[in-house]
């Protein structure tokens, strides 16, 4: 079982972006992070999860909270009809990040993912620490 926080985020929005991830399996902690000079909030938001499921080397049981509404959303609720779709929309425009939904579907793929869903800024100090390393990545851009 292994437990994941993601968060992302850009300052403004769009601008530069940095996002992170902890993994967490027993007592082992892994943080991950990285940083974009020109994006959106969902795109960073999209890129922690998919960076998180990404590093996992074998199958496994996770738990993935976020504080985005628009991956949750999108990975339990939305993504069925955009593929049946052929990734358009209810207003049968493209998907928005298309390519980075298909990123995420490929790495969750292997895993057995619920998707959590956990109120940003509320406290979690999971997600306040994933919070925290996002900021450092766009920060860290300069």
């Amino acid at each position: 079982m292994i437990e994941i926080w993601t968060d992302g985020g850009c300052k403004p929005n769009p601008g530069p972006g940095g996002w992170a991830a902890i993994l967490k399996y027993g007592e082992v902690v892994k943080e991950l992070s990285g940083a974009d000079p020109a994006t959106t909030n969902n795109r960073m938001e999209l890129m922690a999860a998919i960076s998180a499921l990404e590093a996992l080397k074998r199958p496994c049981t996770v738990t993935l909270h976020t504080d985005s509404e628009y991956v949750r959303n999108g990975i339990s609720r939305w993504i069925n009809g955009w593929v049946r779709n052929n990734w358009r929309n209810a207003a049968k425009d493209p998907v928005a990040n298309m390519e980075l939904w298909q990123r995420l579907l490929a790495a969750a793929k292997p895993h057995e993912v619920e998707w959590r869903w956990v109120r940003g800024h509320a406290g979690d100090p999971m997600n306040e620490r994933a919070d925290q390393l996002a900021t450092e990545a766009r920060r860290s851009l300069g």
